[in-house]
């Protein structure tokens, strides 16, 4: 499955520990990361800043399902769930 043009759930769902620039000690769960812009598409996607998290997430139906709100509602299940 590829990602869903504006999305970004997983930019805002998932918490992120490792640093980014702008961001020195990673996002909490919840929190919209600083580099998704407005049309939810992260401006750091191709850049080896990217944190590996972030690199290695892949859009699938079961974690990102048919919308926005449902992949924000599956990720926030899970991150809390493995939290």
């Amino acid at each position: 499955m590829d990602c869903r043009i504006g999305c970004g759930a997983c930019c805002i769902a998932i918490s992120i520990s490792s640093d980014m620039p702008g961001m020195e000690n990673g996002k909490p769960a919840g929190v919209r990361c600083i580099h998704l812009d407005e049309n939810k598409t992260c401006k750091i996607f191709n850049s080896p800043e990217r944190p590996k998290v972030c690199d290695g997430f892949k859009a699938e139906k079961l974690v990102c399902g048919d919308s926005f709100e449902e992949a924000m509602s599956i990720l926030s299940h899970w991150e809390e769930f493995c939290s």
